[in-house]
Order: C-alpha cells, then sequence, then structure tokens
C-alpha cells in the first residue's frame, strides 16, 4: 500500500525532469544582439525568443537594465530606438 505514493512521486519527479530538458533546449527561432544607448551609456544584450517581437523586446530590456536606474528611466531606455540591432538567427 505505501508503494503507491512511492511510484506516483517518481513518475511526477520524471515528468518533471523532462519538461525541464525539453525547455532548456534551444528551441528558440530568433536570437539577436541589441546595443542601447541612453544617458550617454551605452550597452549590448543578446536574447532569443520563439516570435522576433519577443526576442528584440527581450535585448532591449536586458541592455536597459544595465544603464537605466529607476522606473523611469528604464520605460525612457526601452522606448528609445536601438542604436545597433543585429539578427544572429
Amino acid at each position: 500500500m505505501k508503494k503507491k505514493p512511492v511510484l506516483i512521486g517518481i513518475v511526477f519527479a520524471i515528468v518533471i525532469l523532462g519538461v525541464l530538458i525539453y525547455s532548456s533546449m534551444n528551441l528558440a527561432a530568433y536570437r539577436v544582439e541589441v546595443c542601447m544607448t541612453f544617458n550617454g551609456h551605452t550597452s549590448c544584450r543578446t536574447a532569443a525568443g520563439a516570435q522576433k517581437d519577443t526576442a528584440l523586446h527581450a535585448a532591449i530590456e536586458n541592455a536597459c537594465a544595465e544603464i537605466a536606474s529607476g522606473v523611469t528611466d528604464s520605460i525612457a531606455c526601452s522606448n528609445t530606438e536601438p542604436s545597433r540591432e543585429t539578427w544572429l538567427k
């Protein structure tokens, strides 16, 4: 009777491990490097995503996170055009 919960726990752990392995595989269709210039500082970051706009937005946010301080600056930085945009994939 105690074997059933153990078996269910093992199956659950295997399913979770499978999902983690599957999600960590390089499934992103797009990869981009973006350089942002804001308040005299420049930062370049690379991001990947299943959709082109998702990858671009993630790269912009990551680059702005390094050079902008505070919510207002982060929003202002994110709304500026990238100084460089290079599609890698």
